[in-house]
């Protein structure tokens, strides 16, 4: 054990030897983005806004887990809908995702949806915290359908693909966006008893860092990119 002050210092100052810098400049990261680009009336972009996106909800976590978490806790996982309904998940008792067919979903991303509100716990979020609804009356967006890459993108050691949808204000005034969360249409079946569930879940969710305004006769599109450096 080293004792004394010669032992306090700041690491981000020590020395890495050449054969130890390998490992720490040659990472696999994965990193997603949320950008925004706000257009006037004639398709002239009036605004950028970019940030960091981190919060995946509880809805994503459990969809990713393993197997072996089944295994171990021997329970399935709680699916919450953006209606708050539930509904179990669990690869382990042989159910299964996928898009569904009686909605005329082909893929699972339903929309990116927008909001006036915000939450400070992003991992608990089973709906925006005011959801700003599709249509052209008061306070209200024209939801566009979603733009859902066939295919990942490789370029070079990155691998990346870009989910983006646009909004147009016709609602006569001023709409401000706070927050932005994916949602994905999930349809659940049991391949032994024939038993289904389904229902919209919140996936992702961020926060702005500054809200977005988006005044009457302008256009909204948001992009969140997901990437992988391997």
């Amino acid at each position: 054990m080293l004792v004394g002050s010669k032992v306090d210092y700041d690491i981000s100052n020590l020395y890495i030897p050449k054969d130890g810098k390998g490992d720490i400049n040659y990472q696999k990261s994965f990193n997603a983005t949320l950008t925004i680009i706000v257009k006037d009336k004639d398709g002239n972009v009036i605004k950028r806004h970019k940030q960091k996106s981190h919060s995946p909800t509880a809805n994503f976590i459990g969809l990713m887990l393993p197997t072996t978490y089944y295994n171990e806790v021997q329970k399935c996982w709680t699916i919450t809908t953006t209606s708050n309904s539930t509904f179990s998940y669990n690869y382990n008792c042989e159910w299964i995702v996928y898009p569904s067919n009686q909605y005329n979903y082909h893929v699972y991303a339903q929309n990116i949806m927008v909001g006036s509100g915000s939450q400070s716990n992003p991992y608990s979020a089973y709906n925006l915290a005011s959801p700003i609804a599709n249509g052209s009356g008061t306070g209200q967006l024209l939801y566009s359908s979603p733009n859902i890459p066939t295919g990942i993108t490789i370029n070079g050691s990155q691998a990346y693909f870009i989910v983006s949808q646009s909004f147009a204000n016709q609602s006569g005034g001023t709409i401000t966006i706070s927050e932005v969360g994916i949602i994905l249409y999930l349809y659940i079946g049991n391949v032994e008893t024939g038993a289904y569930s389904s229902g919209s879940v919140l996936t992702w969710y961020d926060v702005l860092s500054s809200p977005i305004s988006v005044g009457n006769g302008q256009s909204v599109v948001i992009y969140y990119t997901f990437s992988v450096n391997a």
